[in-house]
């Protein structure tokens, strides 16, 4: 069976962008593909999280990511640092990547601008480590964003430098998932434009509960109504139309269409109508991660079962790795 190998945040909750993107497509994946999801807890060390801070937020993501569908019988989910294969290989690639190339990753620059007194060595080579999560395990494919694309080439770069330099055909050059070339779904913000994120303050939470979703949905950025007749929409509007089209009936999308085009519209009905919608396909999630968050023994149970797999299946890609590179038991 082909292998998928995808990592997860460790800081912040899941927001509905993620659980009508990236997550159904991890659902999806889980039935068909030998998948191995990861907490990147070693990732955020690059900005210091608190250590009181620091196990609670793995607990908050995979009790997220449990309640939203991910089942450890159908998975490997693991966290990161549990799995210290892929710390080794992070050494052995470091040794073939070089300081020039890393520079020139996007996501370097970018944080590097933003965050220009932590430019520290695992800001650097992140890249590498995120090339360690995926070749440790041969991964066939990987599901990534637009904005992770430059990431798995540079994991493809790495597998076949290490291949060519050691004459031995150790890794995969992993290629990037797409359901068919499918386009992945893509959530707006309620703030107008863009798309819903943690760090753009635009997005509803899956364990936020109602009364905060209304109050969400009720600020969402509009505008003063059509002026004619089947104009069109402005993106703050169609923004709020496609969040609809994702959770609301479609009826109650054409319902509402028909009164934008007719210059009826309320959006005061409009969001109100959103709001219990939302709310109505966030509940058994919302509830699910109370239930599971609670009970520490099969949060145990679910992280040690992913933690043998994981490092079953980790320890036999650096074996061959090690053996290449010449280490030798004496």
């Amino acid at each position: 069976m082909e292998k998928v190998v995808s990592g997860i945040r460790s800081t912040g909750h899941l927001h509905l962008g993620n659980y009508l993107g990236a997550l159904r497509n991890f659902v999806k994946m889980q039935e068909g593909y030998d998948c191995y999801f990861f907490i990147a807890d070693l990732h955020s060390l690059t900005t210091h999280p608190h250590p009181a801070d620091f196990h609670a937020n793995v607990k908050i993501i995979l009790s997220e990511y449990l309640a939203a569908g991910l089942d450890p019988e159908k998975c490997a989910l693991f966290v990161q640092s549990d799995v210290p294969e892929i710390c080794e290989l992070y050494v052995l690639l470091n040794m073939l990547a070089y300081k020039g190339e890393l520079e020139r990753t996007a996501s370097f620059k970018d944080k590097a601008r933003k965050n220009p007194d932590n430019i520290n060595a695992g800001l650097l080579t992140y890249p590498v480590l995120m090339a360690s999560d995926i070749l440790v395990h041969n991964a066939d494919y990987v599901p990534v964003g637009k904005d992770q694309e430059q990431h798995l080439e540079i994991a493809r770069v790495y597998a076949r430098r290490f291949n060519n330099l050691y004459g031995v055909e150790v890794f995969k050059e992993p290629r990037s998932f797409n359901f068919g070339n499918q386009s992945p779904v893509k959530v707006p913000g309620l703030d107008g434009s863009g798309k819903m994120g943690k760090s753009e303050g635009n997005a509803i939470y899956l364990c936020d509960d109602e009364a905060t979703i209304r109050k969400k949905v009720m600020k969402a950025v509009t505008d003063s109504g059509p002026s004619e007749p089947n104009s069109p929409m402005p993106e703050v509007i169609q923004n709020l139309f496609t969040i609809m089209n994702l959770v609301s009936s479609p009826d109650t999308v054409s319902y509402f269409t028909e009164k934008w085009n007719d210059c009826s519209i309320r959006y005061g009905d409009m969001k109100k109508q959103l709001a219990e919608d939302i709310c109505t396909l966030t509940r058994p999630v919302r509830e699910r991660i109370e239930a599971v968050s609670s009970d520490e023994a099969y949060l145990s149970k679910v992280v040690a079962a992913g933690r043998e797999k994981a490092r079953a299946s980790a320890a036999a890609t650096l074996k061959a790795a090690r053996q290449a590179v010449g280490f030798r038991n004496f």
